[in-house]
């Protein structure tokens, strides 16, 4: 990739954090209650990717993303390690696509185990693809002006004679 110079990229201690050092099986197990969990620190990072067009502006939100993820597992990890691993050796062994179909009875004793230590229910199917609204304190950005370009060519005044088209309308459509 060519960048300018006038391209300021962050500095290597901006852009160390924790590593989550954990592995598909388990990020699948515990995939709906980590986003119900972290769900504020998630929809404010996405807001400002999308809002800002700029990976770098959102590193502070990133992080957040992240801390609210090891949060999350040194949580499970002290209260429902048992239950947690159980389900996701099943979902690691149970099939090569590591299908949660297949893992139902030991997901119900992991979610009942959530449930009664952080009062966090699984949400149900297609809640993260309703759409909610994102209170944030960050300010919202400009909106984009739009693109001048000096040498454009005039449009043509109103007053202009429009002869009828040759060949009739072109908003006819044929079959």
């Amino acid at each position: 990739m060519v960048v300018t110079a006038d391209v300021n990229l962050p500095t290597e201690e901006e852009l160390t954090v924790q590593e989550v050092e954990i592995g598909t099986p388990s990020l699948r197990a515990a995939s709906f209650h980590l986003g119900k969990y972290c769900e504020y620190q998630n929809n404010e990072f996405m807001l400002c990717k999308d809002e800002l067009k700029d990976p770098r502006k959102c590193l502070q939100e990133g992080k957040g993303v992240t801390s609210c993820t090891l949060e999350f597992f040194r949580k499970v990890k002290k209260a429902c390690y048992d239950e947690f691993t159980q389900y996701a050796t099943c979902i690691d062994k149970s099939s090569c696509k590591q299908e949660l179909s297949r893992c139902r009875k030991t997901q119900a004793v992991f979610d009942k185990c959530m449930l009664d230590n952080f009062n966090l229910e699984r949400p149900d199917y297609g809640y993260f693809c309703r759409p909610k609204v994102h209170n944030t304190s960050r300010p919202k950005p400009e909106p984009p002006k739009p693109a001048i370009y000096p040498d454009a060519t005039p449009e043509l005044p109103e007053d202009y004679p429009k002869p009828p088209p040759k060949y009739g309308s072109r908003f006819h459509v044929f079959y």
